[in-house]
């Protein structure tokens, strides 16, 4: 073990007889910094056995999924133990009448939607990273193309259960029995990287199959034709479902457009959206490769711009002007038709540059009311980011920097949970 003044073995037998237990290897390292233990509660049970055993011997734990998005976020200040959850992988319950399902937190995204469409239905979460678990993109607090039409996790989970690090369970929303005094558990858990408590299980709203879908692509030329074209696709009354734009920076940028509902419905919206989209626009029954997925590589550099969608043109063009300027044009995919794009920049990329794109970046999602982060990074770049606080690292001005640390405290007191991992070191 890492933790000063623990007794190794002592430790090892008392997490074991909470649930299976196994020595850890580099495989494992979450953001570089490698743990001792990996331990696989199968129930919330067993992960509170699990976090009181940790607490009572000062072990730092941090939850994983299937590990999809374990990249994200900055490194953590120390890891002891790797939490995983996917042995907690069952669909407890799927009311179809209600369209409700209740899932524990390691069941992965695509295994929850076979089991529900069947009765017709889908979670619609997008799956942006092959194999996402339900408890990671919850608290990665990822979202896709259907954004668009259904929102993001925030809006679609109705309830769900936590452990806190002292073991302590709790429950929030429908379908449970208690919450915390005074906070919305579920909301707070979702985006936080897993500092505040372990999700061990989610409800969720689910949405009606579409009997029918197609796509409408067009080829666009610059900032301009994308910021046009968006807003006509969104502003019609053509009701689309997704508004995908993906520009690869080196001049080839693609607006694609999702529709669904009935087929007859779907066959004249289509016919509408080429003739509104204009030359080039042509039809698709399924949605371009790279579909739902971030544009980055391994080892590339990744951010996420959130803004206002009259500001879409700005960013754009600030993307264009950031890549001139540094040598190193970005590539970007994402919802222009929700104000959420993500930027990469490619491996190797001087940490200089980097940070200037940022700061250019950052700069103009401000202007129109959002924020740019990055999301991963290289060691590197992570550590020129971490040396410039004045404009504000990582993740930026945070204006409620100090209500997220006074929560960090009412949940994890003693910094057990991943710290270091969130935005101002929480």
């Amino acid at each position: 073990m890492s933790a000063p003044g623990v007794d190794s073995d002592a430790a090892s037998r008392d997490l074991g007889s909470a649930c299976a237990v196994a020595p850890a290897s580099p495989a494992d390292a979450v953001a570089g910094v490698v743990p001792a233990l990996v331990a696989s509660p199968g129930s919330t049970e067993e992960t509170a056995a699990l976090l009181r055993a940790a607490a009572g011997h000062r072990l730092v734990v941090v939850p994983r999924g299937a590990g999809t998005k374990l990249g994200w976020g900055r490194p953590p200040e120390r890891v002891d133990v790797v939490l995983e959850t996917t042995g907690m992988d069952r669909v407890l319950d799927h009311a179809a009448g209600d369209l409700v399902v209740d899932v524990e937190a390691g069941a992965g995204l695509a295994r929850v939607n076979d089991v529900v469409a069947g009765a017709g239905q889908r979670l619609a979460l997008d799956e942006t990273c092959p194999g996402a678990t339900v408890g990671g993109t919850l608290g990665a607090n990822a979202s896709g193309p259907l954004r668009v039409a259904v929102g993001t996790p925030r809006d679609v989970m109705i309830g769900c259960t936590v452990v806190r690090a002292d073991g302590v369970v709790a429950t929030a929303g429908g379908r449970v029995v208690k919450n915390v005094a005074g906070y919305d558990v579920g909301k707070l858990a979702i985006g936080s990287l897993g500092t505040l408590a372990v999700i061990t299980r989610a409800a969720f709203r689910l949405h009606p199959l579409p009997a029918a879908r197609a796509v409408v692509s067009v080829g666009v030329d610059g900032p301009d034709g994308a910021h046009r074209l968006t807003h006509a696709a969104v502003h019609s009354q053509l009701v689309p479902a997704a508004v995908e734009l993906d520009d690869d920076g080196e001049g080839r940028a693609v607006l694609s457009v999702l529709l669904e509902g009935t087929e007859a419905g779907v066959e004249a919206r289509s016919r509408d959206l080429v003739s509104l989209l204009g030359g080039g626009a042509h039809v698709s029954s399924e949605p371009p490769h790279r579909w739902a997925a971030y544009p980055w590589t391994e080892g590339g550099t990744g951010l996420k711009l959130t803004f206002a969608l009259t500001g879409l043109r700005a960013v754009l063009a600030a993307v264009a002007s950031a890549g001139s300027s540094t040598g190193a044009p970005a590539a970007v995919r994402g919802s222009a038709g929700h104000g959420v794009l993500h930027a990469a920049l490619a491996p190797g990329t001087a940490p200089e540059a980097v940070a200037e794109t940022l700061d250019r970046l950052r700069a103009v999602c401000a202007e129109h009311g959002g924020a740019a982060v990055v999301l991963t990074a290289p060691p590197d770049v992570e550590e020129a980011l971490a040396g410039r606080p004045v404009a504000g690292g990582a993740w930026g001005p945070v204006p409620a920097l100090a209500l997220m640390r006074a929560v960090k405290e009412r949940f994890d007191p003693e910094r057990r949970l991943a710290p270091g991992r969130f935005v101002g070191g929480i």
